[in-house]
């Protein structure tokens, strides 16, 4: 009988777990879904130019999210250690050098994705995506404010 409601118990929080998981991803999809309209909009995205830029802009933020999250994850893991007070000099110098080779990993990113959206947008309209994506997480971010007051 105790095996039953452990198992019962089991299967509903992996059942919390997967639904809260689903429930986050559908969050993350509309949110994407908003800021492509949002950046279509704010560029004045012809048809023929939301072809070409858009593979180019998700391939960016995917690889960038993919260098985010295996190299600083090391860094992060560290930060939340109750060690990292007592890190060594030497172990201190390893980190920021990981760092640094992320950030600079990040930079020559950027670098390509400026360079292959020249050939397909012109420089005004590259401008513009920087307002854009800046203007957007501003209002990303305050109506997630927003709603944690109201709670």
């Amino acid at each position: 009988m105790k095996l039953n409601k452990l198992f019962l118990i089991l299967m509903l929080l992996v059942s919390i777990t997967s639904f809260s998981q689903g429930l986050l991803k559908q969050k993350q999809e509309q949110i994407k879904s908003i800021k492509v309209a949002f950046i279509t909009n704010e560029l004045s995205l012809t048809p023929d130019e939301a072809a070409k830029f858009w593979p180019i802009y998700n391939a960016f933020e995917d690889k960038q999210q993919e260098i985010r999250r295996t190299k600083l994850k090391g860094y992060i893991n560290r930060l939340d250690d109750e060690t990292f007070d007592n890190l060594s000099e030497k172990e201190s110098a390893n980190l920021l050098t990981q760092l640094e080779s992320t950030e600079d990993d990040l930079y020559q990113l950027k670098k390509k994705f400026n360079a292959d959206l020249r050939a397909v947008l012109p420089a005004s309209k590259i401008l513009k995506l920087k307002k854009a994506e800046e203007k957007f997480n501003r209002k990303l971010l305050q109506q997630f404010k927003e709603r944690r007051a109201k709670r």
